[in-house]
C-alpha cells in the first residue's frame, strides 16, 4: 500500500463516516457504527434493484475489519505500509457508486472533503433564535425546485428537480446539507426567529449562494400541541444565476421518513408515481412557482 492510496482510504472513510452519522473522523465510530454502516450500504444496494446476493457483497464487516483493522488501524500503529495490501479497487468503486459517484477516482476527483460551514454568517443579534422550532424541523426532506435538466429524456418542463436535504444540529448551530445534480452538494446554515425560517446556503462546486425565507403559520403557538408536526414548508430562494441575473424561486420542502431517505438529487418526469399530487399541483402552477422571470 502507498502513502497516497492510504490518504485516500482514509479521505473516504471520513467522508461515510460523517455522511452516515456526522462524525468528523473514522477513528471516532466504533465496531457498532460501522456495523450501522454497512447495513445501510446493504439497503441502498437493495434499493438500487441489485440482486439480494449482490446486496451483501461487501459482507457485513468489511468496513471494520478489512478497512479499518487491517489497514487504518495498522498503519496508525506503525505497521510498515509495504506490508498492508491495497484495497480491491472494485469493492471501492462499489462503495463509491453506492454513494453516488461513477467510481472510486470520481469520488476522490470531485467530493469535499470539508464543507466551509464557518464562512457562512446568519444572525439577527436582536432576536431570540425559536430553538424549539429549528428542533422540530431536524430531519430529512426532500425539496422541489424549478431547476430542471437540460438535457436527457423529456421535454425539460415535463420534469422537476428533487433534491434530498438533511436539517441538524451540531453544537449551538442548525445545519443544512443538500444533494445537487451530478454529485456536488450544497451545504448551509438555517435560524429560526419567531415563525420565519431563514436559510443561507452554498455550493462545492461554484459560488451562487443562495438565500431562503419561509414562514410555518403559528408555529410557536402550534408547537405545543403535542400531536403538531411540521411536514411541508415553502421558502422564497433567491440567488444569481450564471447569466448573473437575480432568480426568485419557490421551493417546496416536503418531510420523509429517515428509513425512506434517498440522499441524491433525482429528475422526475411529471408523470412519476414519485411525484406526490400535491406537490404536482403546486408545481404545475409556474406563476407561483417561479417567482420572477428575467
Amino acid at each position: 500500500m502507498t502513502t497516497d492510496e492510504l490518504a485516500h482510504l482514509e479521505r473516504l472513510m471520513n467522508y461515510i463516516a460523517h455522511h452516515f452519522i456526522r462524525k468528523s473522523s473514522w477513528e471516532d465510530v466504533s465496531k457498532a457504527e460501522w456495523l450501522y454502516i454497512s447495513a445501510e450500504f446493504n439497503k441502498l444496494m437493495l434499493k438500487g434493484k441489485q440482486l439480494q446476493e449482490e446486496a451483501s457483497f461487501l459482507g457485513d464487516n468489511y468496513f471494520y475489519e478489512h478497512l479499518i483493522i487491517k489497514r487504518l488501524k495498522a498503519a496508525k500503529a506503525g505497521k510498515a505500509l509495504a506490508g498492508i495490501s491495497s484495497p480491491n479497487f472494485g469493492k471501492m468503486n462499489t462503495i463509491a457508486s453506492i454513494l453516488g459517484y461513477d467510481s472510486y477516482m470520481d469520488f476522490l476527483r470531485n467530493a469535499a472533503t470539508v464543507f466551509s460551514f464557518h464562512e457562512l454568517k446568519i444572525n439577527i443579534p436582536l432576536g431570540v433564535m425559536n430553538t424549539a422550532l429549528l428542533d422540530h424541523l431536524t430531519g430529512c426532506w426532500y425539496c422541489y425546485n424549478s431547476n430542471l435538466p437540460l438535457t436527457g429524456p423529456g421535454a425539460r418542463e415535463e420534469r422537476v428537480r428533487r433534491s434530498a436535504m438533511e436539517i441538524y444540529q451540531s453544537g449551538d448551530e442548525y445545519l443544512v446539507e443538500r444533494s445537487g445534480k451530478d454529485n456536488h452538494m450544497y451545504y448551509g446554515k438555517i435560524t429560526a426567529y419567531a415563525d420565519y425560517v431563514f436559510i443561507i446556503m452554498n455550493s462545492t462546486t461554484f459560488i451562487r449562494q443562495r438565500h431562503f425565507i419561509g414562514r410555518v403559520k403559528d408555529a410557536t403557538r402550534k408547537l405545543k400541541q403535542k400531536d403538531f408536526s411540521v411536514n411541508q414548508m415553502n421558502f422564497v430562494s433567491t440567488c444569481v444565476s450564471f447569466s448573473e441575473d437575480p432568480v426568485a424561486l419557490n421551493e417546496i420542502f416536503d418531510r420523509v421518513p429517515a428509513g425512506d431517505f434517498e440522499r441524491l438529487s433525482v429528475d422526475l418526469p411529471l408523470s412519476s408515481p414519485e411525484l406526490p399530487p400535491h406537490i404536482l399541483q403546486q408545481l404545475k402552477n409556474k406563476g407561483l412557482h417561479q417567482i420572477s422571470d428575467y
